[in-house]
């Protein structure tokens, strides 16, 4: 009967949590809503898009974009909420020591997704846009673009990348369940190295220089990974020493 009990507790906790982030998820939705025309009217102002008229092909065109605009804003807020949401969920079954350590995440995930989204819009995009540009210019191609295609090709460049920035962190919480290892991780250095060019050469332009400046970055956050791991290693190895004295 005990467990039973704990289990409800468990389940209308999560209930709580489940609420509570998508009433911020509501919330964020209206607030991306609010500022969509703000934010189209912004990006079109930037030096990716002066030169480039927002032809609408469709009757919804506008009102996609306007609605993606808004969902993906919505997401950006919404993911901290969701994170610590998550934290709290599995906060009664840490120790005092994990709970610290993994609070970290919350932050970290947020601001490396950004970081990762702000290399991708500000260094990759243009790249990938003049590149583009120039190949159509080649052949005498008249270029006439469309808020659809413009978007499309914004976020399947920019979403990706966010999301493979979140390496490092998500290495070292795999360094903390001991499923990796830092020495796994320079075993497999080949493999690792030949699927992040793979990947690397599928989301930047077919030249040599673009994929030399997504290629590289991914490299780097391959063995910054490598180095959280150890360090995670470490401490977990000294957290519990300390637990045994």
């Amino acid at each position: 009967m005990e467990q039973e009990f704990t289990l409800i507790e468990h389940l209308t906790d999560l209930r709580k949590r489940l609420i509570i982030t998508v009433l911020a998820f509501i919330a964020s939705l209206a607030a991306g809503f609010a500022s969509a025309a703000h934010i189209l009217n912004f990006i079109k102002l930037q030096p990716t898009a002066v030169n480039v008229d927002w032809n609408v092909f469709g009757f919804t065109d506008g009102i996609m974009i306007y609605f993606k605009c808004a969902l993906v804003l919505a997401v950006l807020l919404t993911l901290p909420v969701a994170l610590h949401q998550t934290w709290l969920f599995v906060k009664p079954a840490l120790s005092e020591t994990e709970e610290k350590g993994t609070y970290v995440y919350i932050p970290a995930s947020f601001l490396l997704f950004l970081l990762g989204v702000s290399f991708s819009y500000f260094i990759m995009f243009p790249m990938m846009l003049n590149f583009m540009s120039d190949i159509n210019q080649s052949i005498g191609a008249t270029e006439t673009y469309g808020m659809s295609q413009y978007f499309t090709f914004l976020f399947n460049l920019v979403i990706p990348v966010g999301l493979v920035f979140e390496m490092p962190l998500i290495v070292m919480f795999l360094t903390k369940l001991g499923i990796v290892t830092p020495q796994s991780l320079r075993k497999m250095r080949k493999i690792a190295y030949f699927v992040l060019v793979v990947v690397g050469v599928l989301i930047s332009p077919p030249d040599f220089l673009s994929d030399v400046l997504i290629i590289v970055p991914l490299f780097a956050l391959f063995e910054i990974s490598i180095i959280i791991s150890a360090i995670t290693m470490k401490r977990s190895a000294k957290n519990k020493l300390e637990q045994k004295a």
